[in-house]
């Protein structure tokens, strides 16, 4: 016998619609994907962070002698990793979209060649063989935060979807958060088997990748439509919801109009205001060991005092994307990130001008930069996938948005000035004015928004207010 439940939809902006001839409690199984879906997502995406973020820690325990790299050749190690990162992550998310790839195996093996590579990095005995490595790593690294995020997306509604991208997101800055406190216990092995201590970094790091990639090949789950997850009835009632609220969600190459998916100014924007967030924390994750060492801390007690910059960033993600859900709005919480990132910059700015601040004001501004940023990444991605239909412009758009908004790492790379140390003024001029762009994307993109809306509302007021599948309500 079948039954009625209410699903709630943001389809037309605040309207509920009814699913039927469903008989599965969509609560019970939602808990269900949330503890197969962002633990193990999630966990991956630490391991990203790690491996892509422990050059840093490595730097301060010698890598830099150890190797003899010029002197802007870590900044080169940065940036030379995200050529082929932001190349590959659309077409690789492309390629899960489609019918007959397996996101467990998709994932996976890239996964575990990652590890082998990252591994790799403490076995080089040369500059050049690190920048090779650096550059593998971004091919095969590129698959899997994009991958990860297209496949919580398709899981959820888009009235769902934005605490669970702060889950998700929360996973990746425990990346860094980790890997100062591994460094720390790490640094102790230097001259086991004859290895520096930055070295054991990479290796140890290394192979917890290509651990948790067996779990990934093990129990990643395949898209909604082909998941074994959830029994009949609720992988019908899944399947209904998300149909309602974001349209066909399958994905045939030849019927897509790629012209309009990759001009969306849906994605653009969003991609645009990540760009901005992320030149905060792509400064972060490569150059907070070094400022903490050069405001007179020594290498081991610089590792543990990056930890609660870190948490600071989970505590404002996760908070701001689960109030943003409770009052259904996401642009006010991504202008408090941005004025509270600007704070940190601004002091930075004032450090370096005057130089007579202390240690203990530039630290603080440190926690001000990682809440801010972290608080904008988790909501602006719910927002761009909040406003996308279609399986097509979700893969798209997840990819555009963590492949070229992480183009910031290419400016971070470059401004922070090794001879500049330890004030680095271009740095932090550069990081303030590309935050203050960040706010001005925001207004614009809500802006459209906000006409589109209401040229919609006059269109549905002039034919008595019916309701077109093919168009609906932005949120804001």
């Amino acid at each position: 016998m079948s039954e009625k439940f209410v699903v709630e939809t943001v389809a037309n902006g605040s309207s509920d619609k009814e699913v039927e001839g469903v008989c599965a409690p969509p609560p019970k199984y939602i808990t269900k994907l949330d503890l197969k879906l962002i633990p193990l997502l999630g966990c991956t995406y630490t391991i990203l962070f790690l491996d892509r973020t422990n050059i840093a820690n490595a730097r301060i325990e010698g890598l830099e002698k150890g190797l003899r790299m010029p002197p802007n050749g870590f900044n080169t190690c940065i940036w030379i990793f995200f050529i082929p990162f932001v190349l590959i992550e659309i077409p690789s998310n492309m390629i899960l979209g489609l019918p007959r790839v397996k996101p467990n195996l998709f994932l996976g093996i890239n996964m575990l060649i990652l590890g082998i590579i990252s591994t790799c990095q403490g076995l080089t005995h040369s500059y050049g063989g690190l920048l090779a490595l650096r550059f593998l790593m971004g091919i095969f690294e590129a698959t899997l935060p994009a991958g990860a995020a297209f496949l919580i997306g398709e899981y959820y509604t888009r009235k769902e979807a934005s605490l669970r991208f702060a889950m998700f997101f929360t996973f990746g800055v425990l990346g860094p958060c980790i890997s100062g406190l591994l460094a720390y216990g790490i640094r102790n092995m230097h001259g086991v088997n004859g290895k520096e201590g930055w070295r054991w970094i990479f290796i140890l790091e290394g192979l917890l990748t290509i651990f948790i990639s067996f779990f990934v090949f093990v129990f990643v789950p395949d898209f909604p439509e082909r998941t074994k997850i959830l029994n009949p009835a609720e992988k019908a009632h899944l399947l209904e919801k998300l149909r309602r609220d974001k349209g066909d969600q399958k994905l045939d190459l030849k019927s897509v109009n790629w012209f309009k998916v990759l001009t969306d100014y849906k994605i653009w924007f969003p991609t645009l205001m990540f760009f901005c967030c992320d030149m905060t924390a792509a400064s972060m994750s490569a150059f907070i060991p070094t400022i903490l060492t050069e405001l007179g801390w020594t290498a081991a007690r610089a590792q543990v005092m990056s930890i609660p910059i870190w948490a600071t960033g989970i505590v404002f993600q996760l908070s701001g994307c689960w109030l943003s859900g409770r009052v259904g709005w996401r642009f006010p919480f991504v202008l408090l990130g941005i004025a509270v990132a600007m704070l940190g910059w601004i002091i930075q700015i004032v450090y370096s001008e005057r130089k007579g601040l202390g240690a203990g004001i530039r630290y603080f501004s440190l926690f001000a930069m990682s809440g801010g940023t972290f608080l904008q990444m988790a909501m602006t991605t719910a927002w761009m996938s909040n406003n996308l239909r279609g399986r097509a412009s979700t893969a798209v758009g997840t990819a555009m948005i963590l492949g070229l908004g992480n183009c910031a790492n290419f400016v971070a790379a470059n401004v922070f000035i090794k001879i500049e140390s330890p004030f680095y003024p271009s740095g932090f001029r550069t990081g303030l004015g590309v935050t203050v762009a960040g706010a001005v994307v925001c207004m614009v993109f809500v802006g459209l928004l906000w006409w589109h809306n209401r040229k919609l509302d006059a269109k549905r007021k002039e034919f008595g207010g019916e309701d077109d599948q093919k168009e609906y309500r932005y949120q804001y």
